[in-house]
């Protein structure tokens, strides 16, 4: 069922409850992110056998002329809606620690994990965007965010095993009389992932997390961390699934894709909110050629900032989520530039090329 069926390559849909998806474009076709398209996305995924929904967690959109992810659903409540409408899928729920008091959230995940009876997850991010945090009002913690989420988890998870109240008294916590209930489906945790970059962030996953999303631009040279990351994982005494982040510009012909590529992600990219986002401001830096910077924009306009491209026919769409396995990832979160117009050329062409090799088994006929 979900993230925890024996797929050997996972595939989940990354983005939709925000405004633009993965995609800083101005083409009209672009995601709006309605409620209804997001249940009917949910509903084609979950009869398709895909393994999750994940959101972003979004407050305030990026400017430009889309504003970018300006529009968007608190993510947890927008599980809660969509576990409803759905029966095998797996959807997750992105929580900023630094925004979220621990004993409001473990009720709120609790919630969510019994409206899917199971099928709930959560996506812990310890916080990056200081835009979203002045706007809350609470100050960042660069080099303590993931101590915080550290103590955060340590709440939860302490909530959700005691069998009578407790004190709480930490470094960033100090709680009398804590006591909550009912507890996760599964006794004292739901499924957890979290997608830490930095040194901190990677030792927090994986002293944590169930699945840990490994944000690359390129397959090169991945493999190795991969592997080090499910043999730390090991070392703490758990198992771990790594996965990454794509977007996918899947058409009949190789040209076709790479005609809509520089369409979406080159003449028609929102340059304002590209800036924004990657901090580029006057994206002239001496030490990147014209080339470089232009590859570098196109990218980061395709796919949220920069993740891996996968840009072709079906064919090679295929092989390109082939090479992400044989690097060790168990699963992608995908993005279109919109899910719904794109997605059914996806399920019906490239998944039958990975039922083919064994990496995924189809889905039964009776499925929902």
């Amino acid at each position: 069922m979900g993230m925890l069926n024996a797929n050997a390559l996972k595939i989940a849909i990354f983005g939709s409850n925000c405004s633009g998806g993965l995609a800083l474009t101005t083409v009209p076709e672009r995601w709006r992110a309605t409620w209804e398209e997001n249940v009917e996305l949910a509903k084609l995924a979950d009869r398709s056998g895909l393994e999750a929904m994940v959101p972003v967690g979004r407050w305030k959109g990026f400017g430009g002329e889309t504003d970018f992810g300006g529009v968007s659903f608190e993510t947890i409540t927008w599980a809660c809606g969509l576990l409803s409408e759905t029966t095998q899928i797996s959807v997750f729920g992105t929580v900023h620690a630094p925004l979220f008091h621990p004993i409001l959230a473990a009720k709120q995940i609790v919630t969510a994990d019994h409206i899917g009876r199971g099928r709930f997850g959560l996506n812990i991010v310890c916080g990056w965007n200081v835009d979203e945090f002045e706007m809350f009002g609470v100050a960042p913690l660069p080099d303590r965010r993931y101590d915080y989420g550290q103590e955060w988890w340590d709440v939860v998870r302490r909530i959700w095993s005691a069998d009578a109240a407790f004190d709480f008294d930490g470094e960033f916590f100090r709680l009398k009389k804590v006591r909550s209930q009912p507890r996760p489906r599964q006794g004292d945790r739901v499924m957890m992932m979290n997608a830490g970059s930095s040194p901190a962030g990677r030792q927090f996953a994986i002293r944590n997390s169930d699945f840990h999303f490994d944000v690359c631009r390129s397959l090169d040279g991945v493999a190795e961390r991969v592997r080090e990351t499910k043999r730390m994982a090991r070392e703490h005494g758990h198992d771990i699934q790594v996965f990454t982040p794509a977007y996918v510009v899947c058409r009949s012909t190789q040209r076709e894709a790479e005609d809509y590529f520089q369409y979406f992600a080159v003449d028609h990219a929102d340059e304002e909110a590209l800036d924004h986002m990657v901090g580029m401001g006057a994206a002239t830096h001496e030490s990147m050629s014209t080339e470089f910077l232009r590859q570098f924009r196109a990218n980061a306009a395709a796919g949220y900032g920069g993740n891996i491209g996968m840009v072709g026919d079906p064919d090679r769409v295929a092989r390109e989520m082939i090479a992400a396995h044989d690097a060790g990832f168990d699963g992608l979160a995908i993005g279109f530039v919109n899910y719904l117009a794109e997605l059914p050329f996806f399920l019906d062409e490239v998944l039958p090329r990975l039922e083919r090799v064994g990496l995924r088994q189809p889905v039964a006929s009776d499925a929902p």
